[in-house]
């Protein structure tokens, strides 16, 4: 059932919120991230294949779990943006937005009129009833988050006419796909990159739309948390819970080895 977005309040009270991608479909994995203090998860559709059953599984982790949920969509298309919010998203995370145009029609899609077009359905978002029909579709229209993804130099180019478009909740800059569009692929953090990522924040600050960064860099997240980032995207859970998982065993295996070079030695 849908119910207040924390990741929006916490936007709207100037606290920092800090999210990570969830790449692994795995309800459980989605539930270890709210209850270890995560304020939202990116449900990723865009590159990972996730069936409509376990993603409405993994929605209702997030919900449990205190945990605001987003879905990246695989584009910015009517449908999928509505079989995400009708599975109870809180929001959509729309890649590749390139335009004023592209980023209208994803506020659309996203919202009940007056804001939009939304095909209009009950179901579990309405707690199968409990919220009257009227009342919802007001409350998914303050609730519900429509955030653009910039990954093209296209896109930087047209900045303000895409961050001023009325119903953008959240900008969300694409480092990756950026340096690609610049002619250096894999190098986010190439001057040109690194340029065009101030250029959206600084677009944002302007039009008084909120940003969210990725830190990639030694410092970066308390350079922006100190410009005034709403957010910050911390990686995914793949390479999060591989990190953690090679340290785990390096470190056995280091004091394993110790122990068995002491014991050679006594």
């Amino acid at each position: 059932m849908l119910t207040e977005n924390r990741l929006k309040a916490a936007i709207a009270q100037g606290r920092l919120a800090l999210g990570l991608i969830g790449s692994v479909p795995s309800p459980l994995l989605v539930e270890m991230l709210g209850y270890a203090g995560y304020d939202f998860v990116i449900l990723d559709q865009e590159h990972v294949g996730v069936n409509p059953e376990t993603l409405e599984n993994m929605l209702r982790a997030a919900e449990c779990s205190g945990l605001t949920a987003l879905v990246r969509v695989p584009s910015a298309a009517p449908d999928g943006i509505l079989r995400a919010l009708d599975a109870g998203a809180q929001g959509v995370v729309v890649p590749r937005v390139r335009s004023r145009e592209e980023a209208e029609a994803a506020v659309r899609a996203a919202r009940y009129h007056p804001g939009g077009s939304r095909g209009i359905s009950g179901g579990r978002t309405t707690g199968f009833g409990r919220i009257p029909l009227a009342e919802y579709l007001e409350r998914a229209n303050r609730e519900v988050m429509v955030v653009a993804m910039i990954e093209d130099r296209e896109a930087v180019e047209a900045i303000d006419s895409i961050v001023s478009v009325p119903g953008l909740d959240l900008i969300l800059e694409g480092a990756i796909d950026l340096s690609q569009s610049y002619g250096v692929p894999a190098r986010f953090d190439h001057p040109e990159v690194q340029q065009a990522i101030r250029r959206i924040a600084e677009a944002c600050r302007r039009h008084r739309v909120p940003f969210c960064a990725i830190p990639r860099l030694p410092g970066q997240a308390e350079a922006w948390s100190r410009e005034g980032a709403a957010a910050l995207l911390l990686g995914d859970d793949r390479g999060v819970a591989f990190r953690a998982l090679k340290a785990h065993v390096a470190t056995v295996r280091e004091e394993l080895s110790g122990k068995q070079g002491g014991a050679a030695t006594s």
